[in-house]
């Protein structure tokens, strides 16, 4: 997917350094935000109590336990899966905050997950992908903190409608991690099976959120549980027929020296980075595979046809052994196939099995456990009436008695809300932005040094055979490459870096010129006067200057702006060097430019990098 991957190694010193400065700057503010909260809800407390009211110690409040003043307690389905896709978002952002996670999650994690897709799969992958190339740190570390957020608001909202918005959140993110960070759960690509991930754990989160949205009535009936039971099972009796379809590779162990799709998984994930006594289980399932590949493929398939037809079913009596099987089967495959989901690399969760475990085990409450509805209580109502009819006449003292008088659930979930939303505000400026951050550039060229020194003068002829000084160019500020081939004629990735750059200055550009000295004998452009174009059809006023002469005088120029002399990796195409001359002619700064990965944020990057040094050298010219 072109334009997704950044060119550079994902553990990148200065990219992983810019990374965990993001997090931490983050971080004091997500504390910030906590300390806050709770200065105020103690503040709010303290009032509650001079005004008489309740204050939150007075109250037995927990996480989905029963609400003050015997409000209904939490159905015991949607209590396991708030809480246990609470843990999982939690886990889940703590492993996004892995160092290279921010160059590595679209190469290594996205893109190779992408890439047996159709195309029209990949082409909208790679369009959200952009934003993440273009912008890792602040990609990155928003990941962290949505996630982080979504895991304490879901944990600490009590049962009401700040859990139900925290689980519309959770499904919500969940949808954009299911689409654009699992290309659909690989649904659409070939080779696919439930025993690799499909129909991908991102979905199984949406699910489960959506549940935990859903208001307390349709908690309060079998009917939702039988649904859930249902869904699941459906999609099960679907992965069965999957599993067991011929040509897929999954009946047989080895064929032809080539190991079958499940006896390949276990030895591929065997060798990747893990303790010991895990690589062993895995190499010893993949042998056991290879010798016995039809009975394990038998097996699995018919433990996922069964479990599909109990939960379709809607008998506790039969969903009982089948959620039991169906629990030994995830964990096996879980460990000996999944490899745990995160280990091995860059995991970003536990993959499947766990999420697919909670769904069932919640919707197996959902169908066995239901509470009754609370049975109103008249002389409670009429006091609700009356306490209504008060707060219309004093609405800000009953405001801040009842912020007085939550719990320090309520609180810590909304301090997980204003971690998502700290989270979502750059992924979505990163989205909108589309320029690169010009930290991929430093991480290439090294970090920007400021310098002040007189630029050596040079006479020279540009592509048209004028005589070209640098004296000539004074008043105006000069981004000078020295490259091997002219820059009119497109010398990438340089001209392109350059041209974005001034491209990116607007009404400035007027006073910028691009100059480019060539190595001799590289070719020149023909003549077409002062009206010509640069290679971005930039139009006159940006228009390159390709300056060469013969080779002494070209060694002469090099050689007084301190450029190694042609050869092997100096200079080339794929590596220039570029001087910021301002209007008084002194060099403001130097670069070490391009990269054999010159790919659309790299150039990007440098364009932001190299407009950000012109605007500051027209500020001090």
């Amino acid at each position: 997917m072109p334009g997704m991957y950044s060119g550079l190694n994902a553990r990148n010193a200065e990219v992983v350094a810019a990374f965990r400065a993001a997090l931490v700057h983050q971080g004091l503010l997500a504390a910030l935000i906590f300390a806050v909260l709770g200065a105020t809800w103690l503040g709010l407390r303290a009032y509650s109590r001079a005004q008489g009211g309740t204050a939150a110690g007075d109250v037995t409040a927990s996480r989905g336990g029963t609400a003050d003043r015997g409000g209904p307690a939490e159905p015991a389905g949607r209590k396991v899966l708030a809480i246990g896709f609470g843990n999982l978002w939690l886990f889940d952002g703590l492993l996004q905050a892995q160092p290279q996670m921010a160059l590595g999650l679209p190469a290594l994690v996205i893109e190779p997950g992408a890439a047996t897709s159709p195309h029209w799969v990949q082409h909208l992958i790679n369009w959200a992908g952009t934003a993440w190339t273009y912008h890792p740190m602040q990609a990155g570390a928003a990941a962290v903190w949505i996630q982080v957020g979504l895991g304490i608001w879901l944990l600490a909202a009590p049962y009401g409608p700040l859990s139900r918005l925290a689980g519309l959140a959770s499904a919500g993110w969940g949808l954009t991690v299911w689409v654009f960070g699992e290309a659909f759960g690989g649904i659409f690509a070939p080779g696919q099976s439930w025993a690799f991930g499909a129909p991908g754990a991102a979905l199984i989160y949406v699910a489960a959120g959506a549940l935990i949205a859903l208001p307390d009535r349709a908690w309060r009936s079998r009917r939702l549980g039988r649904l859930t039971l249902a869904g699941l099972g459906l999609l099960l009796a679907g992965m069965a027929i999957l599993q067991a379809w011929p040509g897929r590779g999954t009946w047989y162990g080895i064929s032809h020296g080539q190991s079958g799709s499940l006896a390949g998984m276990a030895l591929s994930m065997s060798q990747t980075p893990q303790p010991g006594f895990l690589s062993g289980w895995l190499l010893a399932f993949g042998t056991f595979d290879q010798a016995h590949g039809f009975a394990v493929n038998l097996i699995m398939t018919a433990l996922l046809a069964a479990t599909g037809g109990a939960l379709l079913s809607g008998r506790p009596w039969l969903i009982r052994p089948a959620l039991a099987c169906f629990g030994a089967l995830s964990l096996a495959d879980w460990v000996l196939v999944q490899d745990l989901g995160f280990l091995g690399g860059l995991g970003t969760d536990p993959n499947s099995m766990i999420p697919f475990l909670l769904l069932a085990g919640g919707g197996y409450l959902a169908l066995t456990r239901v509470a009754a509805l609370p049975v109103p209580d008249p002389a409670a109502s009429s006091a609700d009436t009356a306490a209504a009819s008060r707060a219309t006449r004093a609405r800000p003292a009953v405001v801040a008695r009842q912020a007085g008088a939550a719990t320090g659930w309520s609180v810590a979930a909304v301090g997980g809300a204003c971690l998502v939303v700290l989270g979502a505000v750059p992924m979505a400026v990163a989205q909108a932005s589309p320029n690169a951050d010009p930290i991929l550039a430093q991480s290439i060229s090294g970090p920007a040094v400021q310098v002040d020194y007189p630029a050596p003068g040079f006479s020279l002829t540009d592509q048209n055979g004028r005589t070209v000084t640098l004296a000539g160019l004074r008043g105006k500020v000069v981004l000078l490459a020295f490259v091997d081939q002219g820059c009119a004629t497109g010398c990438p990735p340089v001209g392109r870096e350059l041209s974005q750059a001034v491209a990116l200055l607007g009404a400035s550009a007027r006073n910028v010129t691009l100059a480019a000295i060539a190595l001799p004998g590289t070719g020149r452009p023909p003549a077409t006067g002062s009206a010509r174009a640069g290679p971005d059809g930039l139009g006159p006023a940006r228009r390159w200057l390709d300056l060469t002469g013969n080779a002494a005088q070209v060694s002469q120029v090099r050689r007084r702006y301190g450029v190694a002399p042609p050869g092997p990796g100096a200079a080339t195409s794929d590596e220039a060097r570029v001087f910021v001359i301002d209007p008084a002619g002194r060099v403001r700064a130097a670069y070490r430019t391009g990269s054999a990965e010159a790919t659309a944020a790299i150039i990007s990057s440098f364009a932001v990098l190299f407009a950000d040094a012109a605007r500051q050298a027209l500020r001090a010219g």
